[in-house]
């Protein structure tokens, strides 16, 4: 065990795929594709998960909130964001 491991065990606090089976299917699906796809926008996670594009934002946020994905701007269009797992895949 680490000690950020043994930090947040102390805690209680939740890291990593710990934090991700607290959280709704939506996210828990979401989280699996990117581990799976390394980067991808919000209408591919919405393609490749079949939800809707609203369910996906949702589950990003969620994931977001628990430090889980990470989102950077599209260097091809700006407009887009592109999400990947911020995780160890295990």
């Amino acid at each position: 065990m680490s000690t950020s491991e043994a930090i947040s065990a102390d805690t209680g606090e939740k890291t990593g795929w710990d934090a991700v089976r607290e959280l709704p299917p939506s996210a828990k699906l979401v989280a699996k594709v990117l581990e799976y796809n390394e980067t991808l926008t919000q209408s591919q996670l919405a393609e490749e998960t079949l939800l809707p594009p609203r369910t996906v934002r949702y589950a990003l946020n969620r994931l977001e909130e628990e430090d889980v994905v990470e989102s950077r701007f599209s260097f091809s269009d700006a407009r887009k964001r592109l999400y990947s797992l911020a995780i160890d895949s295990r």
